[in-house]
């Protein structure tokens, strides 16, 4: 559902019109009296006047279809709420009014901006709902190409550390971690150099690592280590252990399902816009010609999707490049021993 992000969109004169849960609207219905055929019908419509606007049931319920999750038995409270801020916000609104704030450049602006993105959006999202759903032939072919992902999956107990040094130690630092005999020996090695860093440790499945790097996981044994140079230092990334734990491809058949339609989407929505591009007649003004003659236009590189997460990822969700989550059993989340940190929160990062 596209979010309005124009203060306008709540101005009882503009009432956007949402997907109503049966249960959002007997509870905002019963915030308005009851009387005559009527007087019933139009509380149906209307919740409460602020002055001689109204705030109808609709908006109530297009701020509550906002609110995932929200279970029927809070409809009652949360459109007690909802309506409480919409007075709030028709009351702030009238003042505006008055004082033709809706005239202030910025003001206009923004709701310039804001109308631009809701509508511009709408054709993204429209152009996207084309993509068809994978078939079950593709589903397997994936399936097959990523065995590291699924019939030949793993769970990594992996260590890390970030080191504070300046680059011409980094050299030295690798040389001692390929020299170590175990992970132990080399934090060992920088606590008697003083050498500061930070420890931390995680298990993790396959579907959970960066996606360009399942791969290169799944060809490790348990005690090798990557060593990556950092801007202040380097990080080291070592697989203490790790165990198989398959997933059959009736349990990866969601996942791929919906991670395949996804980048139909995103594959779709770019094709889209190259066409609109060659389509149209652009032209760059001013500094900006001088720019655009010397680095032409080229298509941003698609970001990775967005992966289903079932287990908090090792990094936020904006840096992770993850594939997508399956049904798998349970991960053992006991943590590899660890010399010194806390559970891993930030791992991997950096890695390549």
């Amino acid at each position: 559902m596209t979010t309005c992000l124009s203060p306008a969109c709540l101005d009882p004169r503009c009432r956007p019109l949402g997907t109503l849960a049966m249960a959002f609207v007997v509870a905002a219905t019963l915030l308005v009296g009851c009387g005559d055929k009527n007087k019933e019908k139009a509380a149906t419509q209307t919740a409460a006047k602020v002055n001689k606007e109204e705030i109808t049931v609709h908006q109530i319920n297009f701020l509550l279809a906002q609110q995932r999750g929200l279970a029927p038995e809070q409809a009652a409270s949360a459109s007690r709420a909802a309506l409480e801020r919409l007075i709030d916000q028709e009351l702030a609104l009238q003042k505006a009014d008055e004082q033709k704030l809706d005239r202030d450049p910025r003001v206009v602006q923004q709701i310039e901006a804001a109308r631009r993105e809701i509508i511009a959006r709408a054709y993204l999202e429209k152009i996207a709902e084309g993509a068809p759903k994978p078939t079950p032939k593709e589903v397997a072919a994936y399936y097959e190409a990523h065995p590291a992902l699924f019939k030949e999956r793993r769970v990594y107990s992996l260590q890390e550390v970030v080191i504070e040094a300046p680059a011409d130690q980094v050299e030295g630092l690798k040389k001692t971690l390929a020299s170590s005999k175990t992970f132990v020996d080399f934090v060992n090695y920088l606590k008697a150099n003083n050498i500061r860093f930070a420890g931390n440790e995680a298990v993790r499945g396959a579907e959970q690592l960066p996606l360009a790097s399942v791969d290169d996981f799944a060809k490790m044994k348990d005690g090798q280590a990557v060593f990556n140079v950092r801007p202040n230092g380097a990080q080291v990334i070592n697989l203490a252990a790790s165990r198989s734990q398959p997933v059959t491809l009736d349990q990866a058949t969601p996942a791929i399902e919906q991670f395949l339609r996804n980048e139909r989407k995103r594959r779709l929505l770019a094709d889209d816009m190259e066409a609109l591009r060659k389509a149209a007649k652009i032209e760059y003004v001013g500094d900006f010609a001088k720019d655009a003659e010397l680095r032409p236009y080229r298509p941003a590189s698609a970001p990775e999707l967005t992966p289903i997460m079932t287990v908090p990822p090792t990094l936020p969700a904006s840096e992770v490049r993850a594939a997508s989550q399956v049904d798998a059993p349970p991960i053992d989340t006991k943590a590899a021993s660890m010399p010194s940190g806390s559970t891993l929160d930030k791992g991997l990062k950096g890695f390549k």
